[in-house]
C-alpha cells in the first residue's frame, strides 16, 4: 500500500513518535511505502510532501514538535479543498490517509471520509486532553509535568514575598490540566473553562488563607476559564480558520482584579507554548508509539474512518464520528476531587 500522513493543529509531544511507529510499521511489517504531507492540511492541498523512511525517521522518537510541520489549515475554508486533496492523493496513488490532530484536524478527516469518500483515518492528539472516545491522549501527561513542575518552583518564591501567584495554563473548552496540576502541584484555587468562576468568590478562598496565616497563595486558571455573566470583564480576541478565539490574557486580568480587590501582591505567569514543546515524557511516547503502530494496521485493514483509542489499557479502534461527536470535559464529580483543597 502507499499511505499517506500529515500532523495538524497546534504541535504536541509525541507527535514524532506516532510519525516513526507508523513509517516502522509500514514499512518493514507491510511493507508499504509512506508519504508525509507538510504543515496539516495544507500539505494535501497544495501536494506538499516528502517520501518518508526508516532512515529519515531514525532518532526522533524522543524529539518534540513535528518533523512534517504543522499548521492550523482548515481544508474546507476552500470550496474546492476536498477536491484537491481527493486529485493529489491520486496523483500519489495513495490509498489512504492517517490525519494526526486534535478537534478540528479529526473533524476534517471525519468529513473527507464520510461525506468527500476520501480513504482517512485519524489518530488523536491534544495536550488538552479532550478528544472524545479516548481515555488519554498523548501530549497531555508531558503538559502535565511541565505545568506541575511550574507550580512547584513558584511556590517558593510566592511563599518567600507573600504573593499570590497566578499560573495560567493551556485548555481552551476542557480544564484537565488546569484540575490535575493544581491538585499535583497543591493550588490554592483552580479555574476551568467547565465552570464559569465568581471573582467574589476566588478573593475568598485567598482572603480564607490569608486569615489562616498562609499569607501566599496558587491561582491556577485555564486559559479558558471565563467569569460569571457581569462579574467581570475580558476582553474578546481574534478567531482561527476554525472559528476558535485566539485565548489568552485571561491570567494578567485576574492578576489586575485579585490586586485590586484584596491589596494583595499578585502576579500572573503565562506557560504558554512551554507546556507544548520539548521532550515528551516515557508515557507519552509509548502511548503515541501504540497508536502509530494501530493507526498502520487500521490502514493495512482498510479500516477507514476509525480512530485509535485507549479504552482503560488497551488500544481499540472507534469510529471517527464518535470521537468528534463532543468534547471530553472535567465533570463536576471529578472537579469535586479538588473542591475539598482549595483556599
Amino acid at each position: 500500500m502507499r499511505v499517506g500522513v500529515l500532523t495538524g493543529g497546534g504541535d504536541c509531544p509525541g507527535l514524532n513518535a506516532v510519525i516513526r511507529a507508523i513509517v516502522r510499521k509500514g514499512i518493514d511489517a507491510h511493507g508499504d511505502t509512506i508519504i508525509g504531507f507538510r504543515d496539516g492540511w495544507r500539505g494535501p492541498l497544495e501536494g506538499d510532501h516528502e517520501q518518508l523512511t526508516v532512515e529519515s525517521t531514525r532518532g526522533i522518537l524522543p524529539r518534540g514538535g513535528t518533523i512534517l510541520g504543522t499548521s492550523r489549515t482548515n481544508p474546507f475554508k476552500r470550496d474546492d479543498g476536498p477536491e484537491r486533496i481527493r486529485e493529489n492523493l491520486e496523483l500519489l496513488r495513495l490509498d489512504g490517509l492517517i490525519a494526526i490532530g486534535g478537534e478540528d484536524t479529526l473533524g476534517a478527516a471525519h468529513r473527507l471520509n464520510s461525506d468527500h469518500g476520501v480513504n482517512v483515518l485519524g489518530v488523536p492528539k491534544t495536550i488538552d486532553n479532550d478528544i472524545s472516545a479516548t481515555d488519554v491522549t498523548f501530549g497531555f501527561d508531558t503538559a502535565l509535568h511541565v505545568a506541575t513542575e511550574a507550580i512547584d518552583r513558584l511556590h517558593t518564591t510566592a511563599e518567600s514575598h507573600h504573593r499570590v501567584m497566578v499560573v495560567e495554563v493551556m485548555g481552551r473548552h476542557a480544564g484537565w490540566i488546569a484540575l490535575y496540576s493544581g491538585l499535583a502541584g497543591g493550588g490554592d484555587v483552580i479555574l476551568i473553562p467547565e465552570q464559569p468562576f465568581d471573582i467574589d468568590e476566588v478573593c475568598r478562598l485567598i482572603r480564607r488563607r490569608h486569615s489562616r496565616g498562609r499569607f501566599f497563595s496558587i491561582v491556577v486558571v485555564a486559559e479558558g476559564a471565563i467569569p460569571k455573566e457581569g462579574t467581570m470583564e475580558v476582553a474578546d480576541g481574534e478567531v482561527d480558520e476554525f472559528g476558535h478565539v485566539r485565548l489568552g490574557g485571561i491570567g494578567q486580568r485576574l492578576e489586575q482584579e485579585i490586586e485590586r480587590r484584596l491589596g494583595f501582591e499578585t502576579r500572573a505567569v503565562v506557560l504558554g507554548h512551554i507546556q507544548r514543546g520539548g521532550t515528551p515524557t516515557a508515557y507519552d511516547r509509548v502511548l503515541a508509539t501504540r497508536f502509530g503502530v494501530a493507526a498502520s494496521d487500521a490502514a493495512h485493514e482498510g479500516r477507514w474512518g476509525t480512530m485509535p483509542a485507549l479504552r482503560g489499557t488497551r488500544i481499540e479502534l472507534v469510529e471517527l464520528a464518535d470521537a468528534v461527536a463532543e468534547l471530553r470535559t472535567v465533570t463536576p464529580e471529578e472537579f469535586a476531587v479538588a473542591e475539598a483543597f482549595l483556599g
